[in-house]
């Protein structure tokens, strides 16, 4: 095997002078950082809002200064209160719902509060244009301004800022056939965050249409009450049927739906819908069931007529991103994807006609950030710098050489205004705190909205680690030494893993005070590796995994173990392994495959069988379980479970809504069957993650286990 050196690091190497702070779970707890900016520009791209201290703030470029608008409490206290069932809804929490969104004349606002819907006027003061016990669910601002789009019990609904009346517009809606509203899955699998869309001239509404009759409903139940309350999930596991999903198009005049032909969608998906600039054409991503192959379509709004004008197809999966983006001064638009291997943008003519490659190399394309037309400029960020940072580049429309914007090291968050012209910049580094600021494409200087948080003295020093695999691959790993560190000492080791596609945990940026670091001053060599199967570094990199989840991901994470028990820190007959989700998943699969590396393991919500998770995730990477039974069984831990040699904590919560809590279930009683002890913690929570009052128990139980079982 081969290995590099250290590539990152904060401080030195060398042995603490002084006995670094403590920095136990109630320090970790305790730990308060302010939520990152999340500017909302307004259409003139003048001035953004953001929230702070519970006080909208509106920045104004003109004046490079932060002005309280109003307080989120005070429209609350207005608000009529809702009337809820007592039963727990399942809304995915990728919903994107807004709210606050901005009137066309960039000084007044709409906002949602309480389940009422308010116009924010720029000297603070508001009206309150609903005042109902009902939700306004999911409202949308027409871009004209004039009316607001909702939804109630599944039905959309159109009010007149004018009038102040509203209209019913859809009336089949039921509890199983939703009207511009989102099953589970959707927004949980795709990042689709809303099923209904404006049409640029005000005068059209697009909307999906989900038939959930036939999903499989998940029993969940609340146990925590006088009486068990059953509260079903509709949530479609590997193998069972999907949604059926239908485009209408809606004239807000008549109320007349047209339906878009799309044909039956029990085997098919629409992922992404935009519409044309001039109103008179919708955009449509239609993937395959098992998502390897992709059509762009076009249909007119009026006839329903479709058109096929891009069409992708994978030897594994494709993973869908933006969707595309319309020119407004020509029949153009921008698309990106991954046919050479890595997320890159690409120029269409409207009639489907390539018009070129605009950027390319090994590095991916994270996002189109905005489209400065008049200077014939996009902005996107991407890792071309580094596969562990992020940066913000520009590239003309016509292709070249791209020019980076951004300079300093790490990782950047960017939210850009639709000119183009300014944006706010959050960014971080391995060794420098998160700061905020504003700046300009026109080279103005930067402003800061917020200042780097002061470093907690207690963090430890963390590096990032380069390694070369047997086979070429590299693969990056997170180092954080224990606390009085002493060279030529072999500590136990923990890993923190999360292994699964669509993440990427090892990157250049700041971490702060984390579970990781409680570990460290416990006495514990801390690391976590991105595997081959984790996102950021192309396709080429993800494809191990497809259908054979489980087993690149544990080879990759035994290499990294062997790297350090060569290094001389680890003790090899003293090795931990924890995640969460898929991170879960990834524990028991190294306890039960690499019993001779990992000892002992703490597992998270784990998925135990790919079989009773849902089926946009599962069925990309796995495919229809039966047609591909066989990998469905190699890659179950339930079915393995007679392999477990070492010392086994389970976590789970009762009502999770993502991994089901019968994937514990499962995996308790195969263990259990084939004699294998193990000890299993619940919570009662309708969450992933274990949140509020039961956080510090849940880190304690943890940091307990791997004491019991790892110190001497």
């Amino acid at each position: 095997m081969r290995f590099c050196t250290l590539l990152l690091a904060i401080g030195s190497l060398a042995v603490a002078q002084t006995p670094p702070k403590s920095f136990p779970v109630s320090d970790l707890i305790a730990s308060h950082h302010a939520p990152p900016i999340t500017p909302t520009w307004a259409p003139d791209g003048q001035s953004f809002l953001y929230e702070a201290e519970n006080t909208v703030q509106v920045y104004r470029l003109a004046d490079r200064n932060p002005h309280p608008w109003f307080r989120p409490d005070d429209l609350e206290k207005s608000a009529t209160p809702v009337v809820r069932p007592q039963e727990f809804g399942w809304q995915n929490r990728r919903v994107n719902s807004a709210s606050y969104q901005w009137f066309p004349n960039s000084k007044d606002l709409l906002a949602s509060a309480g389940g009422d819907l308010f116009i924010v006027h720029g000297n603070g003061k508001f009206d309150q244009i609903t005042k109902t016990d009902i939700d306004e669910e999911d409202p949308h601002l027409s871009p004209d301004g004039s009316k607001i789009l909702y939804r109630w019990k599944s039905n959309l609904y159109v009010l007149d800022l004018a009038t102040r009346a509203a209209r019913q517009l859809t009336r089949d809606g039921t509890a199983t056939l939703l009207n511009g509203e989102l099953d589970w899955v959707y927004p949980e699998e795709l990042d689709l965050g809303t099923a209904s869309w404006w049409a640029p001239d005000s005068k059209h509404v697009a909307f999906l249409q989900f038939d959930v009759s036939h999903e499989f409903v998940y029993p969940q139940v609340d146990l925590t009450r006088e009486r068990a309350l059953s509260e079903p999930e509709r949530y479609p596991q590997a193998g069972t049927p999907n949604a059926e999903v239908r485009l209408g198009v809606l004239s807000i005049e008549t109320g007349e739906t047209k339906w878009v032909p799309l044909g039956s969608t029990a085997n098919a998906l629409i992922a992404r819908i935009a519409w044309l600039p001039d109103s008179s054409r919708v955009a449509i991503e239609r993937l395959n069931r098992v998502q390897d192959k992709l059509e762009l379509l076009l249909a007119n709004a009026a006839t329903g007529e479709l058109s096929s004008i891009l069409k992708e197809e994978s030897k594994t999966w494709i993973n869908v991103a933006q969707e595309p983006l319309f020119l407004k001064s020509r029949d153009e638009f921008l698309w990106t994807s991954e046919r050479s291997g890595f997320r890159h943008i690409y120029r269409y003519r409207n009639n489907g006609e390539l018009l070129g490659q605009l950027t390319k190399g090994d590095w991916e394309v994270v996002a189109i950030s905005a489209i400065d037309e008049k200077s014939g400029r996009i902005y996107y960020t991407s890792s071309q710098a580094s596969p562990l940072e992020t940066q913000l580049y520009s590239v003309s429309l016509t292709g070249g050489e791209p020019t980076r914007v951004t300079s300093e090291e790490g990782s950047h968050m960017i939210s850009m205004n639709e000119q183009g012209t300014a944006y706010v910049d959050s960014h971080s580094s391995l060794h420098q705190p998160g700061q905020t600021v504003l700046a300009h494409t026109d080279g103005q200087p930067p402003t800061v909205l917020r200042a780097a948080e002061k470093k907690n003295e207690a963090l430890l020093p963390e590096e990032i680690v380069t390694l070369k695999t047997n086979d070429g691959a590299t693969l990056y790993g997170r180092l954080i030494k224990p606390a009085n560190y002493q060279p030529g000492t072999r500590y136990p080791l923990i890993v923190s893993v999360y292994g699964g596609p669509g993440v990427q945990t090892v990157r250049n940026r700041w971490y702060g005070a984390s579970w990781e670091q409680v570990l460290a001053h416990a006495g514990y060599l801390v690391w976590q590796l991105d595997n081959r199967g984790s996102k950021g570094r192309g396709l080429a990199f993800e494809a191990p995994i497809y259908r054979k989840m489980g087993v690149q991901e544990v080879a990759d994470q035994r290499f990294g173990v062997e790297y350090l028990v060569s290094q001389g820190l680890a003790d090899p007959k003293r090795v931990g392994i924890t995640g969460f989700s898929y991170g879960g998943y990834m524990t028991l699969r190294s306890l039960l495959f690499a019993p001779d590396v990992f000892q002992v393991g703490v597992a998270g919500a784990p998925v135990t069988d790919w079989h009773n998770y849902d089926t946009i995730y599962t069925e990309r990477y796995m495919g229809i379980p039966d047609e591909n039974r066989a990998a469905y069984d190699a890659s179950s831990n339930v079915k393995n479970a007679e392999r477990l040699a070492g010392k086994l904590l389970i976590i789970h919560n009762l009502e999770d809504d993502n991994v089901l809590f019968q994937n514990t279930m499962q995996m308790a009683t195969a263990l259990e069957r084939a004699g294998k002890p193990f000890v299993m913690q619940i919570y009662p929570q309708k969450t992933h993650g274990i949140t509020g009052p039961y956080r510090k128990e849940f880190y304690q139980q943890m940091l307990a286990f791997f004491d019991e079982h790892l110190k001497p």
